[in-house]
């Protein structure tokens, strides 16, 4: 009996303290805005500190959660600094975030996970979703120009086309350059698949102790991507952003007209008759020049102001156990070039699930379907060269010919009929995404696996029909060619994570593994004698007399794996002293007999105001000092080859014997090199981090060392020995960039109504060839639009990779005395005087020097935002410094080609005339030869992005279901100041023809209408 009433006397106090436990939880509701602008920010993370119990921000920005009354709760969010508040009994807590310029107390994404910036040791950029979906940028990678100190971004105004991106220069001369993407989890080459609209972060990893986590891709830097999900207990919001607008060529280059065109013909026919005095001379081309007139302007025939539109919707929302995040977007971009167009359809879901508190499940798809009608391939060579005395058309309508209007074997073309008979569509399909699992096994424990994978396939389809449009463009038959290319990539990844603290102790441990599959297929054949009546036509089964041939290329089959194994510890003692190491152990096949590599970092960091002797200083809110040192690799570089391939070419035929019998002989042209091994960054960073004036002001700067160690370079071997190339390609070289990064910021609400913020950052780079075991050992390269067969590029010892090279222009020969008294004998009056640089009396090829670099050392960018009341301005400012392009198409002749406007204005035409510009005669070998002439700054300073909007007041369209519209107006590369004398300074390229101008298609201004509206 005494025993029942025990039991029941602590079943009676067990049920009082579990009564009065649940009596002291209280729903805590609220919103969660921007400090600065008070916009609502969705999924936001508002935790019980110290527990697993969370919930996140809706659409609105409204949370609800279920707290102790005594509790605290932590509120988080990436880009903003985390607040730790106390309930205090209160039921209602609207909550405004500081986003800090000096970022220290921002979550920040990296490798595997998330950390508070204060505990980074590397060097790390985020850049917000608002920062990339206020441009009208089609990629999300050309939104980050000028944003990021290091990162170099270089566009091309091809629809559909992905920007070059270098972080902290470039490392390699024959591996790939680009940096590694990984999107939610997954890696990538690039990111054409994604919709600005679908990213909520984009964060840069630029030194080896933050990329070190991802081995042996990690040489060229890291790029993390995070896309939008949907918030916990929100109500389902619909968002719609589209814009409208128009594409317009800027810094147009202007060329001779009809009558100057033929004025400089004519000129080049005498210098021709001077050239070869005993040949019978040539009479003038143009018997009349003066009369000629304005004729025809290719660049007005050919080039159109383009259309553009983009349109997305998205669903986004939750439930306490789901999320969602549904979204569609369409663009539609005309090129500049008539019938260019690029079509393009994404789709985005995501999706996680809670069925247990222990448990989330979810995954992310990304859907891609794009086409594009090409423009032809040297179409801008085209309208560049095209005679202006030719008429697009004669008056009977059909295209005028150039032979009879003066063009030669140079520009014996009608762009105009190249154009019209021109059909080649390109189409892309690609699934890309991942489904992910993350269990809390402990309360700090966390078990994550992730599936992802990439497929795709691309597609072109080339078809020239059976026509006749002048005597040089024509066809005896017509012409189907495809070439199909499918991706099928994988990658599994598990990572387990720990954090624990005690006391002023805080670990964070991981634990991961990996393995990927990456296979490439290639098919490339072609069809003669196939009809066309429509684009059907051309996607049905050959007829039977078509001759169809499959067409051999390299790479049919590329296939390689990965294993890997990785390991990080973050240590902090006091929030003062910081330790962060990692280290990567990679397998790839491609590297076979010997695959592995270890990829090691190490990083520490000093938080000098977190010291007991700055606590009463009043000048610094943060002082941090960092510095970091590991290694990571490049393992896209050219694959090993195995087998020794044996070439029968005709002429290797022998032909002996008493019956005098054609034997097919066989021959090594090329060779199976030494063992290829991935090449290896090295490098080291050391940080400064400051903020000032209450965290209003800050400053980071950055210097860095990074050496590219085995990185491929040409080995020189004997022709005698059968090889054609004369060269074998080898682990041999160390690559050095070595530099210094700058961030100011400053951000401040003088009053409620009005904040804004200013942001600017520059970058310094030096790129050099330290060392080649093989010795003195050129590479030469840059052979494009160079018409007289020299190469412009020189990648050696103690210069940057692909340095422009050539003859130094002294001056130009005004007479015939001149020249006999010079080192260029069969020179003629109007042609370069080339300096003897080596100073030996002779003038040859030992007297070429570097003439430019086309790495830029200097890349910088100023970023502004202004709010007021319901107006936001954007303003952002980009450029280059110490940099050099080669302008190709001035002596990208052939014959009869047209001059620019400035050429024929300042060209030497007669003893006295010009001691810079060369006469017409500039395409003849002696002064097409890479020279100074046409190394020219490729320094730009530009209006990046400008935008005007204005936000309706919150009550206008309530009672329609509308909570917020926005509209806005933008432009994008308005204004674009430079000296170069082509269309764009911005020249991209492979290593080796980097900033070569010969043919690129231009970049242009945006101007386009958008708005906003969510429901």
């Amino acid at each position: 009996m005494k025993r029942i009433y025990t039991i029941s006397g602590l079943l009676l106090l067990f049920t009082f303290f579990t009564t009065a436990a649940f009596a002291q939880n209280i729903t805590v509701k609220g919103k969660v805005t921007d400090g600065a602008n008070g916009d609502a920010l969705i999924g936001v993370t508002v935790a019980v500190k110290g527990t697993t119990t969370g919930t996140q921000t809706d659409a609105n920005g409204a949370y609800s959660l279920s707290v102790p009354t005594n509790s605290t709760i932590q509120v988080s969010y990436i880009g903003y600094t985390t607040q730790d508040i106390a309930v205090g009994g209160r039921t209602v807590i609207d909550i405004k975030l500081q986003g800090t310029n000096n970022q220290l107390q921002q979550v920040v994404v990296i490798g595997y996970g998330t950390q508070r910036k204060v505990d980074n040791t590397g060097s790390v950029a985020s850049v917000k979703a608002a920062d990339i979906n206020n441009q009208a940028s089609t990629n999300p990678v050309a939104a980050l120009q000028g944003k990021v100190s290091g990162v170099t971004v270089i566009n091309n105004g091809t629809p559909g086309s992905s920007p070059q991106i270098t972080i902290r220069g470039l490392g390699t001369v024959y591996g790939n350059v680009s940096p590694l993407y990984v999107v939610d989890g997954v890696w990538y080459s690039d990111i054409s698949f994604l919709n600005n609209n679908d990213i909520d972060n984009i964060t840069i990893l630029k030194d080896a102790s933050s990329t070190a986590i991802y081995g042996v891709r990690a040489a060229n830097g890291v790029v993390l991507i995070s896309t939008k999900r949907g918030a916990k207990n929100s109500k389902p919001t619909i968002n719609y952003n589209g814009y409208v607008g128009f594409q317009a060529i800027t810094n147009q280059v202007k060329m001779a007209n009809a009558s100057e065109y033929a004025t400089a013909i004519n000129e080049l026919v005498d210098y021709g008759n001077q050239l070869n005095p005993d040949d019978p001379a040539n009479p003038p081309t143009f018997a009349n020049p003066a009369s000629l007139g304005n004729g025809t302007d290719w660049y007005k025939q050919i080039l159109r102001k383009a259309f553009v539109t983009s349109h997305q919707v998205s669903v986004t929302g939750g439930t306490k156990a789901i999320t969602y995040n549904y979204s569609f977007g369409y663009l539609d971009q005309d090129g500049l070039v008539k019938t260019n167009n690029y079509k393009r359809y994404t789709l985005h879901l995501a999706n996680e699930f809670s069925p247990f508190s222990f448990l989330k499940i979810g995954y992310n798809a990304n859907g891609v379907i794009n086409k594009s009608k090409d423009a032809p391939d040297g179409i801008f060579h085209q309208i560049f060269a095209a005679a202006p005395t030719l008429p697009v058309r004669n008056a009977d309508g059909s295209y005028g010919d150039p032979a009879k209007f003066g063009a030669s074997s140079g520009n014996n073309f009608n762009p105009q009929a190249t154009l019209d008979f021109y059909n080649q569509v390109t189409k892309n399909d690609r699934v890309t995404g991942d489904v992910h699992a993350e269990f809390s096994i402990l309360k700090n424990l966390k078990f994550r696996t992730s599936l992802g994978g990439d497929f795709g396939t691309q597609e072109v389809r080339n078809f020239t029909p059976l026509y006749t449009a002048t005597p040089a463009q024509s066809t005896t038959t017509s012409n189907l060619n495809i070439n199909q290319i499918k991706t099928k990539n994988w990658i599994w990844e598990n990572t387990l994570t720990y954090d624990y603290q005690v006391k002023d102790h805080r670990f964070t441990a991981l634990l991961g593994y990996s393995a990927q599959n990456n296979r490439t297929t290639q098919l490339n054949a072609r069809a003669d004698g196939v009809p066309y009546n429509g684009s059907g036509d051309l996607y049905t089964s050959f007829p039977a007399d078509a001759a169809v041939t499959r067409i051999a290329t390299a790479g049919d089959q590329l296939h390689n794996r990965t294993l890997s194994q990785f390991a990080r510890i973050n240590y902090s003692f006091q929030n003062k002293y910081l330790i962060n190491a990692s280290l990567r152990r990679d397998g790839a096949s491609q590297f076979f007999p010997n695959p592995y590599g270890w990829f090691p970092s190490v990083g520490a960091g000093w938080v000098i105001t977190n010291e007991s002797f700055m606590k009463d200083q009043h000048i610094f809110d943060v002082l941090k000092l960092r510095g970091s040192w590991g290694k990571v690799g490049n393992s896209v570089v050219p694959i090993n080859p195995s087998v020794q391939t044996v070439a029968n070419d005709p002429y290797l035929t022998a032909i002996f014997g008493n019956a005098q019998i054609a034997n097919p002989g066989s021959s090594i042209n090329t060779f199976v090199p030494p063992l290829i091994r991935w090449e290896k960054g090295v490098s080291s960073d050391f940080g400064l981090e400051m903020a000032f004036l209450n965290n209003r002001l800050s400053f980071e700067a950055d210097y860095y060392n990074r050496e590219t160690q085995d990185a491929i370079f040409a080995i020189p071997v004997l022709g005698s020995i059968g090889s054609a190339s004369g060269n074998l390609i080898g682990n041999q070289a160390t690559i050095r960039n070595r530099g210094i990064e700058f961030l100011l910021s400053w951000k401040d609400s003088p009053s409620e109504s009005f904040s804004y913020s200013l942001s600017g950052n520059i970058g310094f780079n030096n790129n050099k060839v330290l060392s080649v075991i093989s010795g003195n050992t050129p590479i030469y390269q840059g052979g494009n639009g160079i018409s007289n067969g020299a190469l412009a590029t020189r990648t050696i010892v103690g210069d940057p990779i692909g340095a422009f090279y050539g003859y130094k222009v002294a001056g130009i020969f005004q007479t015939t005395q001149e020249i006999a008294a010079s080192k260029q004998p069969t020179a003629i009056p109007g042609d370069f005087i080339y300096e003897d640089i080596n100073k030996d009396g002779a003038l040859d090829t030992r007297d070429r020097t570097v003439l430019g670099n086309p790495n830029p050392k200097i890349s910088y960018g100023f970023n502004s935002t202004f709010n007021y009341k319901s107006f936001d301005l954007t303003l952002d400012f980009q450029g280059v410094a110490d940099v050099s392009v080669y302008n190709a198409n001035i002596a990208y002749r052939f014959g009869n080609e047209n001059f620019t406007q400035d050429f024929y204005n300042n060209r030497w035409h007669g003893a006295g005339t010009s001691n810079t510009y060369p006469s017409t005669n500039v395409g003849s070998n002696a002064n097409s030869a890479p020279n100074s002439f046409y190394v020219e700054s490729g320094a730009y300073f530009r209006v990046r992005n400008a935008q005007l909007g204005y936000t309706l007041p919150g009550n206008t369209f309530k009672k329609l279901g509308v909570q917020k519209i926005r509209f806005y107006a933008n432009a994008q590369n308005a204004i674009n100041i430079f000296g170069y004398k082509g269309f764009t300074p911005e020249i991209g390229g492979t290593v080796g023809n980097m900033g070569i101008d010969a043919s690129v298609y231009p970049l242009f201004a945006t101007y386009n209408f958008g708005v906003n509206v969510t429901f």
